[in-house]
């Protein structure tokens, strides 16, 4: 046997071993067979895929309520806690000696800070949900255009003002 020669069960046809390719027609149905077979596993794999999603959508809708709920509670006991804190600061700000208006007063200027602070933060947080980045990027697709009078007005000035004279003699780009 010379090189590169090869026997067995993968050896081509017409190399003296007898054994030859199955007809055209045998191998198209073959292919045909894998091609629906290979559909079918992807139609079974999507339904599972669909059940699955509908089971964990369904899952997270109950989380949603309870955590609701559980939110509720939450603010209802911060609060009362919140209101116990201030109240114990100030009996301890008058037992200090300070008068009542004053420590009422020390207290509603901490709770206003407080407060404050939280709708800045509360503002900061909206701002991100605008989703300005894929705003961004769907305009520069040409998919989201908003309608912005004042930038459209701009846009025009500027399209239709003249181009002042180059100084050197050359044409401006």
């Amino acid at each position: 046997m010379s090189e590169g020669e090869r026997t067995g069960p993968d050896a081509a046809p017409g190399d003296g071993t007898g054994t030859s390719p199955p007809p055209l027609d045998e191998s198209l149905r073959a292919v045909g067979q894998a091609g629906r077979a290979s559909l079918g596993a992807t139609v079974d794999s999507l339904r599972a895929l669909r059940s699955l999603f509908s089971a964990d959508v369904a899952l997270a809708r109950s989380a949603m309520g309870r955590a609701l709920a559980w939110t509720g509670v939450a603010v209802v006991f911060g609060a009362t806690g919140w209101l116990l804190a201030t109240a114990a600061g100030v009996a301890l700000l008058q037992g200090m000696g300070l008068s009542w208006l004053a420590s009422l007063s020390i207290a509603a200027l901490f709770n206003l800070a407080i407060t404050g602070l939280a709708a800045w933060r509360t503002a900061r947080f909206f701002d991100h949900m605008g989703l300005h980045a894929t705003r961004r990027q769907l305009s520069r697709l040409g998919l989201f255009d908003e309608d912005n009078p004042d930038e459209d007005d701009d846009a025009a000035a500027t399209a239709i003002s003249p181009v002042p004279a180059s100084t050197d003699g050359e044409p401006r780009p």
